[in-house]
């Protein structure tokens, strides 16, 4: 079998024995290439020009390991629907080292489905298509969105079936991160009142992610600080474009600020706060509205494995950290109406302007507005009143609709920018496209289904251009007609 030098050995194998296990990809029958990144692969400045689609398969199935790749399954923690379980890890995932990306950005690069590790805990270590496919094309729609997310380097069909309720084919993702470094992988070792170990972490993740923290009187705080301000954006990038998580556990959460674990997730169709699609959540507990509320509930979690090392007193190190934590809802909120302004073309701060937001957003809720079909008919609005058809359109009762915009219209009189202009920069933020969920599920159908991979293969290139659709890919924003409504997504594994 021919050796290819594509990516380093990860420096996070550097790191002491315990942090992971060594464990090599588990070969599959007959890989095949179902899709290569080329812009991300040469983003990675990955040397695989000469290799073919039969060598790249066997490379991102893990048949051949790359020369001078060490692959690891990482150790963490989390805790699960509020539950904590002390020993997660990567049981289906195996890291295979890094690249150094255009700009020298560290990456790591991971297979996702490449068989069983020693934190499966009696699982198969293996991925069906389907999942691959959702995870491939949300976390690039993602990326094109202009939102932090691991990336999808490649999808590999294996030629072998996974069984979950009935037999399906299985797959393998390779997916691209600034790390996989997670709040539960702190939480490994706190639980094992490992706090060398959990000061080593710290000290990788900050020359990692946040050199500048290396130079405060208190690192491990500034620590704190970063992350916890990178969740604030991160989460309100979320909910600007109308995406549901689905499964914020604390091992989900990445410290480098990137949406990672692309599960049971989804974008919302009608705006509802409430709206849950996870099969498995049950309680509503990670619902579109409630995921602020999650994440400064897990950055607590992550605050309290740093709590030993950011003082030596106890009741200082509470202290300090508690006012990091009780400061991300005024950084969420800020980051939040800053997205919410430009999405509604307004370029000056005005003090009532949340209250303006809130009111389009109970006017959408309460007629069943389509949330980016709403947001993206304000920009033709923005342009002319005559123009008000198209947002008209998604509200049940459009008189709703009208007695918000002549607010919103006096507010507009008062900004700097001509209509033309003001409408141009509100399309720059407002998506015409998501991946809807019934478009994931028909591509998904047509692969597992019919091995008909052409529907993902266009589905792909329309999200590439979440803000200028090319021509031709017009019909991937309408919604979904009542009988492709898609209630329930569900876990990968």
């Amino acid at each position: 079998m021919p050796a290819y030098e594509v990516m380093n050995r990860s420096s996070y194998a550097g790191l002491p024995e315990r942090f992971f296990a060594r464990v090599n990809p588990r070969p599959v029958a007959k890989p095949r290439l179902l899709k290569f990144n080329q812009a991300l692969g040469a983003e990675l400045g990955l040397d695989v020009g000469g290799l073919d689609a039969e060598a790249l398969a066997e490379l991102f199935s893990g048949n051949v390991i790359s020369q001078g790749s060490e692959p690891i399954a990482m150790a963490y923690a989390g805790h699960q629907f509020g539950h904590f379980v002390s020993q997660l890890g990567d049981g289906r995932a195996i890291l295979l080292g890094e690249a150094l990306d255009r700009t020298g950005v560290r990456r790591d690069i991971q297979l996702k489905g490449s068989g069983r590790t020693p934190y499966s805990r009696g699982g198969d270590g293996r991925a069906a298509l389907g999942p691959v496919l959702r995870e491939y094309l949300v976390s690039e729609a993602m990326h094109a969105l202009g939102i932090p997310a691991t990336r999808a380097l490649a999808a590999v069909a294996t030629g072998e079936s996974v069984f979950r309720e009935r037999a399906l084919p299985g797959a393998i993702l390779t997916r691209v991160a600034a790390s996989l470094v997670r709040v539960g992988t702190f939480q490994y070792f706190a639980a094992r009142d490992d706090i060398g170990a959990v000061r080593q972490l710290a000290d990788y993740v900050i020359e990692r992610h946040y050199p500048q923290a290396k130079d405060e009187a208190q690192p491990y705080l500034a620590l704190l600080h970063a992350v916890t301000d990178r969740q604030a954006s991160l989460i309100a990038s979320w909910m600007h474009v109308g995406f549901i998580h689905g499964v914020m556990n604390t091992d989900n959460m990445a410290v480098s600020g990137e949406t990672i674990d692309f599960g049971p997730c989804a974008f919302m169709d009608a705006y509802d706060p409430a709206a849950v699609f996870s099969s498995i959540d049950r309680q509503g507990r990670y619902a579109f509205g409630n995921q602020p509320h999650a994440a400064v509930w897990n950055l607590a979690r992550f605050a309290e494995t740093l709590l030993p090392i950011i003082d030596s007193s106890a009741d200082r190190a509470v202290e300090l950290a508690g006012e990091v934590i009780a400061g991300f809802s005024l950084r969420f909120a800020d980051a939040s109406l800053a997205g919410l302004r430009r999405k509604l073309g307004l370029s000056m701060r005005e003090d009532g302007d949340a209250a303006l937001a809130d009111d389009l957003l109970d006017a959408m809720h309460r007629n069943h507005a389509d949330f980016t079909l709403a947001f993206r008919g304000l920009c033709d609005a923005a342009e002319s009143e005559e123009r008000d058809a198209g947002v008209r359109s998604v509200f049940a009762n459009p008189r709703h609709y009208d007695e918000w915009a002549s607010r919103w219209r006096a507010r507009l009189a008062r900004e700097p920018l001509e209509p033309r202009a003001r409408a141009e920069a509100m399309r720059q933020v407002n998506p015409a496209l998501i991946p809807r969920n019934h478009r994931i599920e028909q591509v998904i159908n047509a692969a597992v289904e019919n091995q008909d991979f052409g529907p993902f293969a266009e589905l792909s290139t329309a999200l590439s251009q979440p803000y200028r659709p090319a021509q031709g890919f017009e019909s991937y924003a309408a919604p979904p007609d009542p009988s492709e409504r898609v209630l329930q997504t569900f876990c990968g594994t």
